[in-house]
């Protein structure tokens, strides 16, 4: 039986680490349907777009301009410029399987699913990285999503990039340009509320790199947290305990701290409680790096002390300030 085509969609905005070595394990893959790989390029500011240039004298790839360098925009170009049925997205940093989009298009097709997607498997290239890597894929620093944690296979809210039914995303209008982040929540969450099915399948696995210093990742779970608040409050059923968690911890941490420093200079004994917040804030990190079961060098180990609280505070303030939609 013939594998359908598949077009892959990349937005690539400042790649140069990886965008080659990505895009080699596509041309590397183990599938024998006719594919194309459309790079949508943003105002890169390093040598991305040289190596792009690059990487299109072969015939299979196709660049196309993204002037915003947003990604949603990027993602709409590529998909209109695209001339297959099936749209596999995936990212400039991401690194798949030889086996990847065989088994995706093969769930796609079985599943009867509009998009299916992994495991976004973060794995880092130094110390720093690898503790990063470490937190994005426990409980302890992203929560229970299957796409961070793994799990087992079925229908789910969202996944990681996606392998899409082009007429799924034609059927809702695209990726919301609106949306600087979460496009790929909101498009997911479009796709369900008009009767389609997201699937999960723990067997397509994406190597993600994560960021490299304590700042990037700072402003990415910032950004993160600001659009959160922005789904939630185009869509408010969506609301969760999950996404509440990190706001909440914040003020619980700044009101309990209040009440423990005015309990003296009130003489208000009962306001010392309030000690407890950070008290037990400290104890949920204590226990995360001991009992976070990961290969990693003790020094990575006790980078968990900064990196956990970064995600989380960066998250919850984030979530706290929000954000408009373009």
């Amino acid at each position: 039986m013939t594998e359908p085509a598949v077009s892959v969609i990349i937005p690539v905005l400042n790649e140069e680490r990886f965008l080659r070595q990505s895009v080699e394990a596509i041309l590397n893959q183990s599938y024998s349907g006719d594919l194309e790989i459309i790079l949508s390029l943003g105002p890169s500011k390093d040598a991305t777009n040289q190596i792009a240039q690059e990487l299109a004298k072969n015939s299979k790839i196709k660049l196309v301009d993204n002037p915003s360098g947003r990604t949603a925009s990027a993602l709409n170009t590529a998909i209109k410029n695209s001339k297959y049925d099936i749209i596999i997205r995936l990212d400039g940093h991401a690194i798949v399987d030889k086996n990847y989009i065989k088994k995706a298009v093969e769930t796609l097709l079985a599943t009867g699913a509009d998009n299916v997607g992994g495991l976004m498997q973060a794995q880092g290239t130094n110390t720093f990285e690898k503790s990063v890597a470490t937190a994005m894929t426990s409980k302890f620093g992203v929560g229970n999503a299957p796409f961070h944690v793994g799990g087992k296979p079925g229908e789910v809210d969202t996944v990681y990039l996606g392998t899409f039914k082009k007429s799924a995303l034609e059927r809702v209008g695209y990726f919301d340009e609106s949306f600087i982040r979460a496009q790929d929540w909101e498009m997911n969450y479009r796709i369900r509320n008009t009767g389609g099915k997201i699937w999960f399948n723990p067997e397509l696995v994406v190597i993600y790199r994560p960021r490299g210093t304590i700042l990037a990742l700072a402003k990415q779970y910032f950004e993160y947290g600001q659009w959160r608040r922005q789904v939630i409050k185009t869509y408010p059923k969506t609301i969760s305990l999950r996404y509440l968690a990190p706001p909440i911890t914040i003020i619980g941490l700044i009101v309990g701290i209040f009440m423990g420093i005015f309990s003296n200079s009130l003489s208000i004994s009962w306001l010392q409680i309030g000690w407890l917040a950070p008290l037990i804030y400290a104890s949920v990190i204590l226990l995360a790096l001991l009992t976070i079961k990961s290969k990693m060098s003790l020094l990575s180990r006790i980078y968990l002390l900064v990196v956990l609280p970064t995600m989380h505070f960066s998250w919850g303030v984030g979530f706290l300030k929000g954000s408009k939609r373009l």
